[in-house]
């Protein structure tokens, strides 16, 4: 039975009036069975009942964090579990979506990268978390306006189905977000950040997960970042902007010790010339069997201080849901009795 959620807007099935009427139960009032769809005709509620799923997940759990933030866990249709993190603030709702069961990237700080790698998630089970997360909050789907790639796995490396769920999110008459606030996080394939710039229907966000300004201290923090050198991926983020005018972010996850030297914010300065961004300093979120810890206060505002004297727009970006577990590298399915997302089909 085909999951009606990976399929885009436009092959829906029926026609016309009844086509949107179907997206506004899926996308406008999150109605998750097409019995509840009561102004379609009994028999395409039946025929879409025959041929289709709307949920992707057998089973969804919460952990909710002090701060208003909620971790759900997700259990696919397969046994598979993975995580996304809803952050509600004053002036709006974001959700952070996975793209990916586990991660193949191996951040050496991250959680997600210690599980190892499970498979990719379709589109209808990336953008299934955000209809899911709306409706264990309250809200209309269509009222979360903001998003990122930002969850479990590596984006670029799951790319058709990424760009097929990001469609689905733009579309209006799916959930209409605007382009302007969807982003898209990679730890810097290059061919991927190239091959985003093309989309012209696209023009989502871009942020890169740098970490270190030297091949030496990034391939110890990113074992798989050989694959892509520096060179590489700042090129690649040249280019990107030069396609579509728009301002790169690069995140730098503060370890204590490791890439936090005076030197490396001089490096990553010298990097960053002539490039429109913004870098994000992300004090390490701590994590069961880490062999890491955050940079002090005192290092991150020194580090801070040396890129904005050298004209660097910066600044430090304080993760929630940190008591929750859902905190940025943190996604780990730590729950009692949870089973492994990266275990063999």
């Amino acid at each position: 039975m085909q999951l009606l959620l990976d399929l885009h807007p436009d092959a829906y099935p029926l026609e016309g009036f009844r086509r949107r009427q179907l997206l506004d139960w899926v996308f406008g009032q999150g109605v998750g069975n097409f019995g509840a769809m009561t102004n379609l005709p009994a028999a395409d509620r039946a025929a879409l009942e025959a041929e289709y799923r709307l949920n992707p997940f057998q089973d969804i759990e919460t952990v909710r964090s002090r701060d208003g933030s909620v971790k759900y866990l997700f259990t696919l249709l397969d046994g598979r579990q993975m995580e996304a993190v809803y952050m509600p603030y004053l002036d709006r709702q974001t959700i952070c979506v996975s793209t990916m069961v586990g991660c193949p990237a191996r951040c050496a700080f991250c959680a997600t990268g210690a599980m190892g790698f499970g498979r990719n998630l379709t589109p209808g089970e990336i953008v299934g978390q955000v209809l899911a997360v709306a409706g264990g909050e309250g809200v209309a789907p269509r009222e979360i306006r903001n998003l990122v790639f930002m969850g479990m796995g590596e984006a670029m490396l799951n790319y058709e189905h990424t760009m097929a769920a990001a469609r689905l999110l733009l579309h209006p008459q799916a959930l209409g977000m605007s382009r302007r606030r969807v982003t898209l996080s990679t730890v810097g394939i290059a061919k991927g950040i190239r091959r985003l710039a093309e989309e012209d229907d696209l023009g989502i966000k871009l942020a890169i997960s740098l970490h270190a300004p030297d091949e030496a201290t990034r391939q110890k923090i990113i074992p798989t970042g050989a694959a892509n050198s520096i060179a590489e991926i700042m090129s690649a983020a040249r280019d990107y902007q030069a396609v579509t005018g728009r301002r790169v972010t690069l995140e730098y996850t503060m370890l204590r010790g490791l890439n936090d030297h005076l030197w490396q914010a001089e490096l990553l300065a010298d990097l960053l010339r002539g490039l429109v961004s913004h870098v994000n300093l992300i004090p390490m979120n701590p994590w069961e069997g880490s062999n890491f810890e955050s940079s002090s206060e005192a290092q991150i505002q020194a580090f801070y201080d040396a890129l904005q004297a050298r004209g660097v727009d910066v600044s430090v970006r304080r993760s929630r849901g940190r008591d929750a577990g859902a905190a940025c590298g943190q996604l780990a399915l730590k729950r009692p009795g949870a089973r492994a997302g990266a275990a063999p089909v």
